[in-house]
């Protein structure tokens, strides 16, 4: 199986001396033998890197590099959001330790390393994919967001960390802001889609643990393809509407039809555009069958998620231009930025 790990992207690198004291202080049984730090090649946003010592092994997380937007990249929110959930979804990586700034110079957590198969734009190699293997991955794929959603969140320390009600109009309001604090080039319609949102937020069903960030990229998958062994990118988990989790998943989730731009605008085609993958209306009907919820207002989530999804790239793209990252597949991340705001437009003006 090809390594999920590169060396280390310059100005990225980790002070390996403090990591290392570190963890002889938190794991005073770890065996003999170096440090050695890779990182993993996926990931836009937050750092994760490999740590190795002997047959030990396990996964830092931290921030991105540069300025990040208020409340964003909160590792000790997402360390403790693992703590509660991973008992009852164990795709959830187990969280092991958090740190403050004062170690590397930014707050990180450490957590377990998972193996699997992270699926992407193309199958590992030797792997010929069948129609009925995407239809099991994607069967899976909601199998796994509907059982997530109906856990009982009652049970767990997320009652006492999220505030439910009013979910929608903060998430709305939110990151509008965010798009603000953010923005550099003048998009044609961005003004009429805030303003559509704002007007069409519905009425929020049972609230649910909500990933908010979920897509095949961040799932990992046993060889067979039949299992999630692996679910990452807890940051934006929270209580709140399941249809707002569907409808981020579904903005990720691309189809063959789809506009270039659409398809390609973070790099290389995702497999779901395969024949046997879901379409976004199965994915989406298939939920709705399996957790019972009603879907009729899909049409404002799925305006919102691809709003959320430009907000996020915008805030990347923002770093880079700014020279906070010099990460150069963010240079042309503008560009789907406004492909994803005509889109959102499209959506929200087809039905209304």
């Amino acid at each position: 199986m090809a390594s999920d790990t590169i060396p280390i992207r310059k100005g990225e690198e980790l002070d390996i001396t403090k990591i290392e004291a570190f963890l002889k202080n938190h794991f005073p049984d770890l065996p003999d033998g170096p440090l050695t730090i890779e990182q993993f090649s996926v990931g836009r946003s937050n750092l994760t890197y490999q740590l190795k010592k002997g047959e030990w092994e396990a996964v830092l997380r931290r921030p991105p590099l540069g300025q990040v937007a208020p409340k964003a990249h909160d590792m000790e929110r997402e360390y403790q959001v693992l703590k509660e959930i991973h008992p009852h979804f164990p795709p959830a990586p187990k969280p092991l330790v958090f740190a403050d700034q004062n170690i590397i110079g930014s707050p990180f957590f450490i957590m377990e390393r998972k193996h699997g198969i992270v699926l992407d734009t193309e199958f590992p190699e030797g792997v010929t994919p069948t129609e009925a293997m995407c239809r099991k991955i994607s069967g899976t794929m909601v199998d796994n967001l509907v059982a997530l959603h109906s856990i009982d969140y009652s049970k767990t320390k997320l009652f006492e960390m999220t505030k439910p009600d009013g979910f929608m109009e903060r998430q709305v309001e939110g990151w509008i802001r965010r798009y603000e604090r953010s923005e550099t080039d003048l998009i044609e319609g961005v003004e009429r889609l805030k303003q559509w949102l704002l007007s069409h937020i519905p009425v929020s069903g049972t609230p649910s643990i909500i990933h908010y960030d979920y897509k095949l990229n961040n799932s990992m998958f046993d060889a067979q393809f039949t299992k999630m062994v692996g679910l990452f990118d807890w940051e934006m988990t929270t209580v709140g509407d399941p249809l707002a989790d569907l409808g981020a998943a579904m903005s990720y989730w691309i189809e063959p039809d789809d506009s270039e731009l659409l398809k390609r605008g973070m790099g290389k085609l995702p497999i779901t555009a395969m024949p046997g993958f879901f379409t976004r209306n199965e994915f989406m009907e298939y939920y709705a069958k399996k957790s019972g919820r009603d879907i009729s207002n899909m049409n404002f989530y799925l305006t919102f998620a691809y709003f959320k999804l430009a907000v996020i790239c915008q805030q990347i793209y923002f770093r880079w231009k700014k020279g906070q990252t010099q990460d150069e597949r963010f240079a042309s991340l503008n560009q789907f930025v406004s492909s994803l705001i005509q889109y959102s437009l499209y959506i929200a003006e087809k039905q209304f």
